[in-house]
């Protein structure tokens, strides 16, 4: 059950502690609560300080949106497959697998070659009226068509991961967690730009919390390029579950695969709720309406969930999209070393040096108890640990 925090225009309604929350995340929530087109805040229990708004924060607006509520990755998901295998069909050495998935899959700032055949992408059409969409967007991106085109099926840095794990039966997964690339970015950037000119935002509290209001030529380009890209992190997630999948078809020819989990976390919807048609921005958060199946997972080394909405309505049907983190990437730098990342994803196989230290699961909150805090939210269908765990 949530929390109601008083003391702004509207109700924060929050599945986390509130004391647990860090200051400047509690400030960013009473500032968006206080705006005067939003209809409502929900917070996530994987809530923490971000830029404009908080991670792990749902906020439902009328005839408005900030785009610093949606966050600069737009799109960012996860997807997940089970497959007929066991753990008994798993090599004892996985590092050969992990070799095939990332010479398949580009990570970091890679990109492939040339881009990806989309009859790759089995059951995934419109790619023509896709990229025709693409001369339409902001004129500040039009020079990166031939990079968006490449970095389609590459999975980026950071948090982004693919992952080959068990569920408590024994059966494999494979997940995988990306975005909208540097395409995304770079038209969230440029927008919040626009967004910070104009008047109506001359008194906000905090300029990142700009926003475009309804009817407004500014707002119809945003909206423009806001679901271009979103459906860019679709298709991106998309191809990367293709060539995963014949990542491990190459290795374990015998292998079949269920119909793929999907879905966005930092990302804008139209809903209606009390009534009222709103805007409703998700940024480290995911849909929960009844029925509707999510992924939330945890760290490169405790492991994920399946999980299926309850359809709460005060949460604007949402729930949680990970973990969260509980310190910064500097601090987990300077607090832990390649030793400790080591001794933290002991029986898993991945990378275990410096350059993902930032990454290391002791910089994320507890799963379990993230997971439990939303129990009126979501229900678990499966709960994952990951053997295999690629990163760039």
């Amino acid at each position: 059950m949530y929390t109601a925090v008083e003391g702004a225009r509207v109700p924060i309604r929050m599945w986390a502690d509130p004391a647990s929350v860090e200051d400047q995340a509690m400030r960013q929530l009473h500032n968006v609560a206080n705006l005067p087109w939003v209809h409502g805040v929900a917070v996530m229990p994987d809530v923490h300080y971000g830029k404009g708004a908080t991670v792990g924060s749902v906020i439902a607006m009328r005839d408005a949106v900030s785009p610093a509520a949606v966050g600069v990755d737009i799109g960012c998901g996860m997807s997940a497959v089970r497959t007929s295998l066991t753990a008994k069909d798993l090599p004892d050495d996985l590092g050969k697998l992990r070799r095939r998935i990332e010479s398949a899959v580009p990570v970091g700032f890679g990109l492939h070659k040339t881009p990806v055949n989309p009859a790759k992408v089995h059951g995934v059409g419109g790619w023509d009226a896709f990229w025709k969409q693409f001369g339409e967007l902001h004129t500040g991106v039009r020079d990166l068509h031939d990079r968006a085109a490449r970095q389609i099926g590459s999975l980026g840095g950071g948090n982004h991961f693919i992952e080959v794990c068990l569920d408590d039966e024994g059966r494999v997964w494979l997940m995988l967690h990306s975005g909208s690339r540097n395409i995304g970015k770079e038209l969230a950037e440029r927008h919040m730009a626009v967004a910070r000119k104009l008047p109506h935002n001359a008194d906000l509290p905090d300029p990142d919390l700009a926003v475009f209001v309804a009817g407004t030529p500014e707002m119809q380009a945003y909206r423009r390029d806001l679901f271009w890209a979103q459906d860019y992190a679709a298709r991106n997630r998309a191809t990367m579950v293709a060539l995963v999948k014949q990542a491990v078809r190459d290795e374990l020819p015998q292998v079949t695969f269920d119909d793929a989990i999907s879905c966005h976390h930092n990302y804008v919807a139209e809903e209606t709720y009390d009534g009222v048609e709103l805007l409703v921005t998700r940024k480290g958060a995911i849909r929960a309406g009844s029925g509707d199946l999510g992924i939330i997972p945890g760290s490169m080394g405790t492991g994920s969930y399946i999980v299926r909405g309850l359809g709460n309505a005060s949460s604007f049907q949402s729930a949680s999209h990970g973990a969260g983190r509980r310190m910064s990437r500097n601090k987990a730098k300077k607090l832990f070393t390649a030793e400790d990342l080591a001794a933290q994803t002991a029986g898993v196989e991945c990378r275990k040096d410096s350059g993902v230290v930032d990454e290391i699961p002791a910089a994320y909150k507890d799963i379990e108890t993230v997971i439990r805090a939303q129990t009126d939210l979501v229900e678990v269908v499966a709960h994952l640990k990951q053997v295999v765990c690629v990163k760039g």
